[in-house]
Formats: C-alpha cells, structure tokens, sequence
C-alpha cells in the first residue's frame, strides 16, 4: 500500500515538473518504468511532442480578449460582398433553392478550410510565411496570399474612399443624386423613372442622377476615353483615400492591441445599421415583393451547372480564405484557445449576416420596382452598382433621406475599414514574422505598407480609375486566391499529414479533430478546390465595365498581376530544392520535412516517404 502511495506521489511530482516548465498548452507525459529498488519503484518521463519553447510563445503578442479575436476575423469575413453579391446570387440562382448547394460547400469545405487555417496560426504562432516550416518547400505559399493581400488593398481601400465620399455628399438637405440640376449632369440625365412621366421610346438611352452622379459627379468617367487615358487623380476622391489610409495605419501600427480595440466599432455597427434598415424597408410599399423574389424557391434551377459554381465560388470568396488574414490572426491567440469552437462561429455568422442582408437589399429593391413599375430584375444588381447607385437612389425618395443615407454609408464605411485592416495585417504579421528588423520596427513598415497602397491606389481614383479598379478585381482575387487554398490545403493534408496535424489541434485543445474533418482535409476539400479552379478557368470571361471592352494589352496585363502571385510557390519551391545540400532524395526529404524534424531526416527516417492510405479513428 505504502509503495503504491509512493509511486503515485513520485510520479505526481514528475508531470507538475514537466507542466511547470512549459504551460502553453495541454501535454502527453510518458512515464516509463526504470527499476524497483528497495521496494520502490522508480520511473523517467518524457514528454511526448512538446509544443513550441515557452520563450517564444511568451515574447508573442496575444489578443488582451477573446472577444477582439472574435469580432476581427467576423469583421474581416464579413465584408461589403455579403451585401452587394450574396443576396444577387441568392435572386439569380433560385431563390432560396441556391441555399441548398451553398450550405452544402459550406460544410464540406468552407467550414474545414476555415478551421484548418485558424489551427495552423495558431499552433505555429506566426504569420502566412512562417507557418510553412511545417514544409519548407511550400513557403511560396506563404509569400503567394501575403501578395494577393497586398494588391487587393491596392483597390479595395478605394471602394472605402468612395463610400467617405458619399458619407461627406449626404450632409446636406437635399442629397446631390435626387435631380439632373448639377454641373455634371448630361442630357440624357433623367429625374427618377417617375410613374408620373410619359413613356419615351429613348428612355433605353436616359440614365438617372445616382447613376449619372456615382460616374460623372465622383468617378468623372465622362473624362476619360478607356484604361489608356487615366487622366490625373481627382482630388477629392485622393483625399477621402488619404483619410483611409491614416485610419487604417492608426488602427494596426501598434498591432493587435489597436486593432482590436477598433473592431469593437467597426464589427458591431454593421449590424445595429442592418436591423435598422431591416425596420424601414420591410415597411416600405413594395417591401413584401422583393422579398417573395428573393426567396422564391425554384429547384428546377438545381440542374444548372452554373448555380453550383457560383455557390462553390461565393464560399471560396466570402469567408476570405487563402488570403493569410485567419492565420495571422490566430497566430496572437493564446495557444490554449479552442480553434474549433471559433471557426464554428465565425462562419455561422458569415453565413447568416449574408442570407439575412438580403432582406435588407431586397426590401428596397421590390421598393424601387414597385415605384417605378418595372421588374424587380430591371433593378437588382451586384457590385458596386447596388450600393452606389439603385441603393442611395432609393433613399433619396425617403423622408429624412439624408439621415438614411448617412447612416447607409456609415454602414459601408465599417464594414470596409476591418476588412481592409485585414488584408494589412497579413501583409505586416506576414512579413515581421520571417524578418526580424521588420519586426523591431514594425510601427515604420506598416507606414511604408500603408504609403505604398495610397500611391498605387491612385491610379484607382483617377478619371478612367474605375478600369483599373476593374482591372485589379477581376485577374488580382480571382483564381490566384483558388490556386492559394488549393496549396495550401494539400501542403497541410498532404505534406505534413492530417495525423499530424490533428496531433498539433489536441495540444492546443484537448482534443482530436473528428474524421469527419480529417475526411474534409485530406480528400474533399482539395478535391472541391481543384474543381473550382478548373472551372473558374474554363468559364474565364475577359473583364468589362458597362459597355467598354478592355484592349488586349489590359487583359494581358491582368493575367500578368494574377502569375505574378502564383508563380511565387514554384519559384521558391526551385530556389529551396537547389539551396539544400545532399543528393535529390536528401533534397527532398529536407525540402518536406518540418524544420523541427529534421534531425530525424538526419537519422534516415523521413515519414512523408511513408505511404499510408489510413485515417486513424
């Protein structure tokens, strides 16, 4: 009795040893039995896949809440896309019949590559670039969405400008997009599609003033001949993007400790906004009709190849993996944070902000077709269009539109601002993270990032800006970011192994990744990936703004934009293989194995030469 006290006792003693002298995280003590002298017996621990070294887990930089993590990834995932483009594809694609494949890859893909990037930051606790010492060679990776970042803010921090422009435009009594009476107004200029005018057969011809002020009162398109006549940057669009630009560097100089404090605005008022627009359009005449148009359910439609395509495209997009943003962020958690349990709610909540959007959009939309007598399909639009131009058209026929409309693009303002932080702070945690002056200086290279997107936004908000934008959206964040995820997954899955990796999520959390899961990560979701990157390449169409076709040399220099991020992974995986010493095959061992196995690989063993089709219960 005695000695069994005793070996209880002792081996107590060694696992508050081993927990004392790393508590990042949860830990497998092995306790091997020695020898039994004097009728004692004597054990030796060893603890089993240690987590990172307690130093650099500590000189990290961690949220000061849960909840600042929470509402950051939601504000970045939830985006100006899931007002403008969900509830369009939902109308487009059968009403509430699109839900269907929607929750579908929601499931099977959209939810397992958000929680594999949530874990790989977290556990790794850097930024894109640095999680891949997990397997060198696919570095590139790392480099490939931390550039796809970088030039999606060179246009997307424009489509902010534009909704401060309007914020600005809507201090006044009469809101400057209600009738054809201004200085930019053209002939064709139309005042409402009111019931009251006669029908015109020319009306085919007339454009309205919201339409007429978004492209000739801000864009001054009328100015410029095509993408090869830009014309100098306007000076009030340059300078809504200067105060863009200095809110967003205020809001990440100082890291996650700002930022997250900025979220606490920018991630909440998008909503109190939406449920009070939810309150005014549902009272609206006409409300009733968009909103029957938007859930109409015609599951005929289910046939159609293209309604699974633009839900598998919509999922890639709307939750905004692939861009480095989710490991970066996670990478400031705390290694004990239950990664599972935050992915289940982020996209929940991406999810339903989008569906629920749509009755917002829609209210307005049966509003405006009811009061103009047409279709409610002559007025639904995705993109820019709805919310810079049927939108505010629509408050300017309320009563106190000016309120509405502050508040509208109040709304589109914050729903910007934590996106746009986003994308930045891939970029910086992304590139301090592999060096360290960088890193010792970080409040100067966010400045030198922030300056160096002003400069190239600038060409955004020129006369003809609106073909650059276009430009930038259709080859910068199209298959770059799909060709990204797909990488990324097999390098996770395939490279360093889903057993592995479901090891590193149960130090963290306690527990093993189910096999539903491991099932996503390591045959579905690449298989789901590939899929959407062959048919977004199949079914490429050359980009267009309104009636204007962009010249070869735009479209060849688009794809340009879109190679130049792609080609980081084979580049850097070449350069990698060649720097490594050894024959080919110590080459490639070194090249895909983890850095902090490689002196295994020294020893000869190398598991990834290991052929195994199993996935452990």
């Amino acid at each position: 009795m005695s000695k069994s006290r005793c070996s209880v006792a002792l081996m107590s003693s060694v696992v508050a040893t081993a927990k004392e002298a790393n508590a990042t995280g949860p830990k497998a003590v092995e306790l091997v039995l020695v020898k039994e002298q004097n009728g004692m017996q004597l054990t030796n621990s060893t603890l089993l896949n240690p987590p990172q070294s307690p130093a650099q887990a500590q000189d990290r930089e961690t949220w000061s809440k849960k909840a600042d993590f929470l509402l950051s990834v939601i504000g970045f995932a939830v985006d100006l896309a899931n007002v403008w483009r969900f509830p369009y594809l939902c109308y487009k694609n059968g009403g509430g019949a699109f839900l269907v494949p929607y929750l579908l890859f929601m499931v099977i893909a959209g939810m397992p590559l958000f929680y594999m990037e949530l874990a790989l930051g977290q556990f790794n606790r850097e930024g894109a670039a640095g999680v891949w010492k997990i397997c060198p060679i696919l570095k590139g990776v790392g480099y490939t969405v931390i550039l796809i970042s970088l030039y999606i803010g060179f246009f997307y921090n424009v489509i902010i400008a534009w909704a401060l422009h309007y914020l600005f435009s809507s201090f006044t009594t009469e809101l400057p997009w209600t009738h054809c009476n201004h200085t930019w107004n053209s002939p064709r200029c139309s005042d409402a599609r009111s019931p009251s005018s006669s029908p015109d057969p020319n009306d085919t011809f007339r454009t309205t003033p919201a339409a007429e002020y978004f492209e000739r009162g801000v864009l001054h398109l009328h100015e410029s001949q095509g993408i090869d006549d830009l014309g100098p940057p306007r000076w009030q669009l340059a300078s809504c993007l200067v105060l863009v630009i200095v809110l967003l560097y205020f809001s990440l100089w100082k890291g996650v400790k700002t930022s997250g404090k900025v979220v606490w605005i920018t991630a909440t008022m998008p909503y109190v906004v939406l449920f009070a627009l939810l309150l005014r359009g549902v009272t609206l005449p006409g409300a009733v009709d968009g909103i029957r148009a938007y859930l109409s359910v015609d599951f005929h439609r289910l046939c159609e190849a293209s309604v699974w395509i633009d839900a598998a495209v919509q999922i890639c997009f709307s939750l905004g993996v692939g861009l480095g943003v989710l490991i970066a962020f996670s990478s400031y958690n705390k290694f004990t944070n239950n990664c599972y349990r935050d992915a289940i709610i982020t996209t929940s909540v991406n999810s339903l902000t989008s569906f629920s959007s749509g009755f917002v959009v829609f209210s307005f939309l049966g509003y405006m077709a009811q009061k103009h007598s047409v279709p409610i399909g002559d007025v639904a639009k995705d993109g820019p269009g709805l919310i810079f131009v049927i939108y505010p058209e629509a408050l300017a026929t309320l009563p106190l539109s000016s309120v509405w409309a502050v508040v509208f693009f109040v709304m589109l303002l914050t729903l910007g601002i934590d996106s746009a932080m986003g994308g930045m702070e891939s970029v910086i945690t992304g590139l301090i993270d592999e060096f360290q002056l960088l890193h010792r200086h970080r409040e100067l290279f966010t400045l030198v990032i922030v300056l160096a997107t002003f400069l190239l936004s600038l060409f955004c908000v020129t006369n003809g800006g609106i073909y650059v934008f276009t430009l930038l959206d259709h080859f910068a964040a199209g298959t770059s970011i799909l060709f990204g995820v797909l990488m990324e997954v097999i390098g996770v899955a395939w490279f360093y192994g889903v057993w592995q990796f479901s090891d590193d999520i149960k130090q963290m959390t306690g527990q093993r990744p189910s096999l539903y899961w491991r099932l996503c990560w390591k045959f579905i979701s690449p298989c789901f990936l590939l899929f959407v990157v062959v048919v977004s390449i199949a079914t490429f169409r050359p980009p267009h703004y309104g009636g204007y076709i962009f010249p070869e040399w735009a479209n060849a220099l688009g794809w340009t934009i879109a190679a130049s991020s792609m080609s980081v992974v084979p580049i850097y995986a070449a350069y990698k293989f060649c720097s490594l010493p050894g024959s080919s095959r110590e080459k490639l061992a070194y090249a895909i194995t983890p850095e902090k196995e490689h002196e295994r690989v020294d020893r000869g063993e190398v598991r990834q030469f290991t052929v195994s089709a199993t996935l452990p219960a």
